[in-house]
């Protein structure tokens, strides 16, 4: 039995994106996604917001788009468009002074002869179209200088059939009889499938027919025909810019030389065909448009049709960077162009970036409203709240005296259910799931368990336990203009979003309702309330937020009620009994004599009321205090970006110890 020796090659992944490649994580794009929407904006603009700027360690689209600029630049300040021309200069210059040395020193020639052709040669065109037209019929003496002026009808060929056909130029150096008839049957060929494919007439089974017989000179490897007339048309059109890009001068100069291509009029009447069909076939292509170039270094044809194609591109992925034409995602982003004009980096950031949105819209943490907009899901509600909640608690965790946040009930009933460990907990350790735990990871660092155990931090679970009292509480959140004006409109949102994480996740037995008071108050849920957008309007109604709160409250008589007033600016506007919002500044005496009130009724309700002042108003100050000593309420005096902590250290306070102790950040 004979074995077979078998061997693997081994190359960059292409197949698409990386399946070993980690998941995309979303907790940076989710959180500036949310505060951008906190602060007013919708949720797509939001995302489109986060892939311009991209995050701490990642570009974004508009470094992408600026990379394409720049590209674009160096493209127009690196070339000038008269390759071409100054290779035939050369070779002419080559071919006539090749040619003067040869009669000078050819002493059988009849003088005669020589001197009119030393005129021929003296009195050619300043023009170099001109002169290669005129020496078209010159018998010349020199081989070298015939060979010369060979060159140049072969370099002209090559060069036209570069500007259609990308790389003909290198191939068809050198090239033989055979090999310009060869490509002469395929301009043929190829004029006759885009006639038939114009009127409708052509099959698959013509198209690889041309394609057997003609692939090689399509490195593009199209797959139909419709994908061969969009490369044959690109290039086209890029070539047409490229002769509306020059001087008047040079594009006569170069039409009057295309005649000498190949020494073939042919060819270029089959070129003259092609580009009719292809305009006929895409008009929608820029036929017409020019740029300017100003640098030194000199293009061909063929280099210079592919330096305007390059360029359609770039304007091509700066308009998909863009992301402004109606329906645009990502996934529109050409990865491969990308990678051509600015390297393998950049299309991976792209396709990140196109992670980031797909996962965003796709993976449920972005979801369509009846009205059709993007709005935050649930999902993902939950884990900003989470986010938001650890920030919160660290705040908490740093004061001095104050317990983590992180509790789920102190001295309650166990659930049954256990967790991981977390700075703060007091609850009982789950003893059978905290030494599993250890085992588990003595035997994954490849350690015995018989031999002894250490415990770690990570491995202690404690029993979660419902908390003994439950509370009925309230958030009422000023959202009058002056809150957005002050900045506080995001830390008010953000200080929602905790709480509201909080009470539903560690203290399921209370009972938890946000509602904002400006003009008029209403009560929110929490989705709504974090994509509220700051309205310019005037009013502070204190007096409706108490009214609902109220309701609520005797909605859920068995719980103990616990109101938290979030507010930077003294009542200004109260509800009339007719249901209308009336506003004075200064504050008219009757809102404040009915606001006063309504606290007082929830004062002696049992009601334990904490006012969280933001800003240093003097009327607010005074106002607050003089409630909170009617109602034996507490005044907190926090700055914005510490609200969070405050009132989720309140609510901790309110519902663990009852009565009110001193708290550090109180005033």
């Amino acid at each position: 039995m004979r074995a077979h020796n078998q061997s693997s090659r081994y190359g960059r992944y292409t197949g698409g994106p990386d399946p070993l490649a980690p998941p995309v994580d979303l907790a940076e794009a989710l959180d500036a996604i949310a505060e951008d929407v906190m602060a007013g904006y919708s949720p797509r603009h939001a995302l489109q917001e986060f892939l311009r700027r991209g995050g701490r360690n990642r570009e974004g689209l508009d470094d992408l788009a600026g990379q394409v600029q720049q590209r674009r630049q160096d493209l127009l300040n690196r070339h000038r468009l008269d390759g071409t021309l100054s290779e035939v200069q050369k070779l002419l210059d080559t071919a006539v002074l090749e040619e003067r040395k040869q009669l000078a020193r050819d002493a059988m020639m009849d003088n005669t002869d020589r001197a009119f052709r030393e005129m021929q040669l003296q009195n050619l065109p300043h023009s170099t179209a001109a002169a290669v037209n005129e020496l078209a019929s010159y018998d010349w003496q020199s081989s070298g200088a015939r060979e010369a002026y060979e060159r140049i009808k072969d370099l002209l060929g090559r060069e036209v059939l570069d500007q259609r056909f990308a790389g003909m130029k290198q191939a068809l150096e050198n090239a033989t009889d055979e090999d310009r008839a060869a490509v002469g049957e395929m301009l043929r060929d190829l004029n006759e499938l885009l006639d038939n494919h114009r009127r409708g007439e052509d099959t698959d089974a013509d198209f690889q027919d041309f394609m057997a017989r003609h692939g090689r000179f399509f490195p593009e490897n199209p797959q139909s025909v419709e994908e061969l007339v969009d490369a044959l048309a690109q290039r086209a059109a890029a070539a047409q810019r490229l002769l509306q890009s020059m001087s008047q001068e040079q594009r006569d100069e170069l039409m009057s030389l295309s005649a000498q291509a190949f020494g073939s009029p042919e060819l270029m009447a089959q070129l003259d065909q092609l580009d009719s069909s292809l305009r006929t076939l895409r008009p929608g292509e820029d036929w017409t448009g020019s740029e300017r170039f100003e640098g030194q270094e000199g293009l061909g044809l063929g280099d210079g049709t592919g330096v305007l194609h390059d360029i359609a591109e770039l304007d091509g992925l700066a308009e998909q960077l863009s992301q402004s034409y109606n329906g645009s995602r990502l996934d529109d982003l050409d990865l491969d162009a990308l990678a051509r004009q600015l390297g393998q980096n950049a299309a991976v950031t792209a396709r990140t970036l196109a992670e980031i949105e797909r996962a965003m819209q796709d993976g449920g943490y972005l979801q369509r409203g009846d009205d059709g907009d993007f709005r935050l899901s649930p999902q993902a509600m939950r884990r900003l709240g989470k986010s938001l909640l650890r920030d919160t608690t660290k705040q908490l965790s740093g004061r001095q005296g104050h317990r983590d946040a992180r509790v789920a009930g102190i001295a309650g009933e166990q659930t049954g259910s256990s967790r991981e460990w977390q700075f703060g907990d007091a609850e009982p350790w789950d003893v059978t799931r905290t030494v599993t735990n250890a085992i588990r990871r003595t035997m994954a660092d490849g350690g015995d368990p018989s031999r002894g155990l250490r415990l770690g931090v990570r491995d202690i679970e404690v029993t979660e336990t419902e908390a003994r009292t439950q509370a009925a509480v309230v958030l009422l959140v000023d959202v009058s203009f002056s809150m957005a004006a002050e900045g506080r409109w995001v830390p008010m949102k953000r200080t929602a979003l905790a709480l509201h994480h909080l009470v539903s996740t560690r203290f399921r037995g209370d009972r938890l309702q946000l509602i904002t008071f400006g003009r008029y108050a209403q009560s929110m849920e929490i989705g709504a309330l974090t994509a509220l957008p700051a309205v310019r309007e005037q009013g502070t109604n204190l007096h409706h937020g108490l009214l609902l709160a109220k309701r609520f409250f005797h909605q859920h008589r068995s719980m103990q009620p616990v109101l938290l007033v979030v507010t930077d600016g003294e009542p200004t506007a109260h509800l009339l009994a007719e249901g209308e919002s009336w506003f004075s500044w200064p504050p008219d005496p009757e809102t404040v004599r009915v606001t006063v009130a309504e606290l007082d009724r929830l004062g002696r309700a049992g009601t334990q009321v904490t006012f969280f002042r933001l800003g240093d108003d003097p009327g607010l100050d005074r106002f607050v205090q003089g409630m909170a000593r009617r109602i034996d309420g507490r005044v907190v005096a926090p700055d914005a970006a510490d609200l969070g902590a405050a009132v989720v250290g309140e609510y901790l306070r309110a519902h663990f110890h009852g009565p009110y102790g001193d708290a550090d950040w109180a005033s």
